[in-house]
């Protein structure tokens, strides 16, 4: 009896099949030729913060890289184009660049495409409120969240807080026609010049390509939340905004003012009454899945293209949304990035995940920790089947802790095992 029979055959009785089945046919079964073992690779990726300069992080990796023996890991990097903060000549320019130094240094490289997190070269989408700024249209109330059932309520201010609290523009209504056909317009643009970049790459650099991300930890109401009564802020000096800790655990309002409600009116979900957990999961799921749909539409293949969710409460249903028929679901990890494996909302949705891979799209182990805890962390994460790669962010953040570089550089040596 053949291996894969007996591996089939108990599959058919196991209800963990598809992760068990990947785990025993990657320890038993024979390796792959070389030309496939490339197309297998993993990657420990390092992001870079929108901003910093290119050239001198693709020269520092290249250092590193020159130290790299593994044949199965290989180090990337990372970088964010927010298409509605910028001019389209300017993200066009950067992404030209980014690319071109993943050419010129041999550099697997992961291009993420934002329209969620910054807008702020768009105020013709989401200046509703104020008449002597650029864009004014008191129709954009509809293109904006809102903290009620009603363009009323509409949001003139949101607070985020990536390692200190500040404050933002309204995040989007995703379901806003103008908005959605916005995001478009900039894909269209933009996912042509990657696969243009990708396709004249001769056959042994096609790996230089790991993906294309859409989604920033895709929600609503966590990286750009509502503080009570925040509009009646708007006038007044920052410094006398109230500092606040969301309470992921809470959904939806998570622990502040609950906001959703634009999207879940114009997808037509509801109307009144409280706002639910699986309305505003169902709106990031089809804002995705709309995304990725168009990206599939204009050449990019699934395996080369991932998701990337938010997670904050165990096993919410917000999880779910980082799955669909276009691309590899991807999440993000800092309560779990020492063992991902026991994030049950992401376990969850790996046991129906048909997609080739799915991505730690945004992953940090917080805290000191030595050299050992990270490259732990590291495999831990490489280790769960179907992971392709591992996203640090950020390389600003870890560039100085020798801990850190040292334990990247031991996952991607095959003499440190």
């Amino acid at each position: 009896m053949s291996v894969r029979f007996c591996i089939l055959a108990f599959m058919k009785r196991c209800p963990y099949r598809r992760i068990i089945l990947a785990t025993l046919l990657w320890l038993i079964l024979p390796s792959p030729g070389p030309a496939v073992s490339r197309a297998q690779e993993q990657y420990v990726v390092v992001n870079i913060i929108p901003g910093e300069a290119y050239p001198p992080i693709f020269e520092e990796i290249a250092q590193l890289k020159k130290r790299r023996t593994s044949a199965h890991v290989a180090l990337g990097i990372g970088a964010i184009f927010s298409y509605l903060n910028s001019s389209r000549e300017q993200i066009r320019n950067d992404l030209n660049e980014f690319l071109s130094l993943s050419e010129m240094h041999d550099i697997p490289v992961i291009v993420q495409l934002d329209g969620e997190q910054w807008w702020g070269a768009r105020p013709d989408l989401w200046n509703w409120w104020e008449p002597g700024r650029p864009g004014y249209d008191t129709s954009n109330r509809n293109n904006v969240e809102w903290f009620g059932w009603g363009p009323e309520y509409a949001m003139k201010i949101a607070w985020r807080n990536w390692g200190r609290q500040i404050r933002v523009l309204p995040p989007p209504n995703m379901m806003s026609p103008l908005y959605r056909t916005a995001c478009h317009d900039e894909m269209r643009l933009l996912i042509p010049l990657v696969l243009q970049w990708w396709n004249q790459l001769p056959e042994g650099k096609k790996h230089l390509l790991i993906g294309i991300k859409l989604g920033w930890e895709s929600a609503i109401g966590v990286n750009s939340f509502y503080l009570p009564d925040g509009n009646a802020l708007l006038p007044s000096p920052e410094e006398k905004d109230s500092l606040v800790e969301l309470r992921g655990e809470l959904v939806p309002d998570r622990g502040v003012a609950a906001i959703g409600y634009a999207a879940v009116s114009t997808a037509r979900l509801a109307g009144g009454g409280a706002l639910r957990e699986e309305d505003l999961a169902e709106i990031v799921t089809r804002h995705l899945e709309d995304l990725c749909g168009l990206a599939a539409e204009l050449g990019v293949p699934r395996g080369r293209l991932f998701t990337h969710v938010g997670g904050w409460k165990e096993e919410e249903l917000l999880y779910n949304a980082a799955l669909n028929k276009y691309s590899c679901p991807g999440w993000s990890f800092y309560r779990h990035a020492s063992d991902p494996s026991k994030d049950k909302g992401v376990m969850r949705v790996l046991q129906k995940n048909d997609a080739p891979y799915w991505a730690a799209a945004e992953w940090l182990l917080m805290g000191e920790h030595d050299a050992e805890a990270w490259r732990a962390a590291l495999t831990h994460t490489l280790a769960i089947p179907q992971c392709r790669y591992v996203c640090i962010y950020n390389w600003s953040g870890i560039r100085t802790s020798g801990s850190a570089v040292d334990a990247i550089l031991s996952i991607t040596d095959d003499r440190a095992h």
